[in-house]
């Protein structure tokens, strides 16, 4: 990706559309006077966007999703398995497996060309979160392929020394893969909230929040759909603890946005958001209620949990490239901040 093609960088906007005409009268500035023409009718040179939309595809949204699937089915294997429930820590360990696999086919199909991840790892900066997000995810993968793995070997090859040593290795992998989980479905958010894109700029203290949160909360669905009911109490407990995160970081986030808060609310984006949340406080709701009495009912309140998780990326996503369309939400947020530092400067 070339640096002009990077999420938000800038186009050349004409300021005589976003500051001439709610100009006030020369000398009546602090003295109550009001505007000569009414405020001001934010446009874009030569109808341009003042910043240039992501070049992502709907693909980066599904890679944060199955990433985060990975991730909190990892987490959840480890437990299982220090607390010996077989049936949950195997289809765990598998779920994170193939949401690995799924979160790296978007990543690399997005990319355009593989080797654009290995080129990645000739350096470590650890101030790029896209740097410290492909050692994370070359940490995470290894060790959750690794525990995967040992689940799907056949019985009938389990006396061989190949597969008692993964057998053997299985643990350590599963516990080394649930230690950089939460990295792992962390750092997307700060990835997207470290560009200039306002609808994720904006939220970058309370975005990781809200994927660590769905991250759990899609990881205990998981869980409940794939384990039975009597082995499922941690995937209970973590999913009600993640879709409880998940919904008051989300709140939170909408009650500091500002301006970005109606590109999150009107629209096709509004119309995601408050499908995520209703599909989240559904399977909250259904596996505080119903999930440890019927299977039924815990298969619907994963399900519910999955589908939450991945609105609310879809959302994330699209609220963001929205609000590179409209110099708005670039131009008013960037007065208001040096409004603020003008404020907090002392007086010459």
């Amino acid at each position: 990706m070339s640096p002009s093609d990077r999420p938000g960088d800038a186009v050349p906007a004409d300021p005589s559309h976003v500051s001439v005409r709610s100009r006030r009268r020369r000398g009546g500035a602090g003295r109550g006077e009001e505007s000569m023409v009414p405020e001001a009718e934010f446009r874009s040179y030569y109808g341009r966007p003042v910043l240039k939309p992501p070049v992502w595809e709907h693909k980066i949204a599904y890679y944060m999703f199955a990433g985060g699937l990975a991730a909190g089915t990892a987490v959840l294997g480890a437990g299982a398995d220090l607390t010996n429930r077989p049936a949950l820590r195997r289809a765990t360990r598998l779920g994170s497996l193939g949401a690995l696999v799924a979160s790296i086919y978007y990543l690399v199909s997005d990319l355009g060309r593989p080797e654009r991840f290995h080129h990645m790892l000739r350096v470590a900066k650890p101030t790029s979160p896209m740097s410290v997000g492909t050692w994370v995810l070359a940490a995470f993968g290894p060790a959750a392929g690794l525990a995967g793995a040992a689940e799907i070997v056949p019985d009938r090859l389990r006396a061989l020394w190949p597969a008692r040593l993964l057998t053997r290795l299985a643990r350590p992998a599963s516990l080394a893969a649930a230690a950089t989980a939460p990295a792992l479905c962390s750092y997307t958010a700060v990835l997207l909230s470290h560009t200039a894109v306002p609808g994720w700029n904006e939220v970058r203290g309370e975005l990781p929040f809200v994927f660590v949160g769905s991250a759990a909360a899609s990881g205990g669905g998981f869980g409940m759909i794939a384990a039975p009911v009597a082995e499922a109490g941690p995937a209970r407990t973590f999913a009600a603890v993640g879709a409880a995160g998940e919904l008051l970081a989300g709140r939170i986030m909408e009650h500091r946005m500002g301006l970005i808060k109606e590109a999150y609310e009107h629209g096709h984006v509004g119309r995601l958001r408050k499908a995520s949340e209703a599909a989240t406080l559904a399977g909250l709701l259904g596996t505080l209620v119903t999930a440890r009495r019927s299977r039924v009912g815990a298969v619907a309140s994963g399900l519910a949990l999955l589908a939450g998780s991945l609105l609310q990326r879809l959302s994330v996503f699209e609220a963001g490239v929205e609000t590179t369309k409209d110099p708005r939400y670039v131009v008013v947020p960037q007065r208001e901040r040096l409004a603020q530092r003008e404020n907090r400067s002392p007086a010459r």
